[in-house]
């Protein structure tokens, strides 16, 4: 089978009312979809996978997470900047020094669930 006969369309021109009835009964709001486009957008960008990775081992200051990454102090600002806009990461100060950790637990389960698929698929 190729690629094109496994995608074929649907030749049945008989909508199946009780089976969009269903699927549009639980389908979240138009703004609650974009709000969860705009977070796996975040996820799309392999410095902040980077970042949040790091960040599961310890809560890291921006030279910590600069030093490991092997990037810049302002570099890894901008990105924390926007894993923070999205409250994937929060902060704490001490002193002069701004730790950074992930925000909860939902962060890790996002990541883990995104890297087993990505394992699971590199079996095959």
């Amino acid at each position: 089978m190729n690629i094109n006969e496994e995608f074929k369309t649907c030749e049945c021109k008989n909508v199946h009312q009780e089976i969009v009835s269903g699927a549009k009964s639980t389908m979240p709001d138009e703004e609650v979809l974009y709000d969860l486009a705009e977070l796996f957008k975040v996820f799309g960008d392999s410095t902040r996978i980077r970042i949040l990775y790091a960040l599961f081992a310890s809560e890291m200051c921006v030279c910590d997470i600069a030093n490991l990454l092997n990037m810049t102090d302002s570099a890894i600002s901008h990105q924390l900047r926007v894993l923070k806009q999205a409250r994937l990461v929060k902060f704490k100060k001490e002193g002069k020094t701004v730790f950074y950790s992930l925000d909860d637990d939902h962060v890790s389960q996002i990541f883990n669930c995104g890297l087993c698929h990505i394992q699971e698929l590199n079996k095959k």
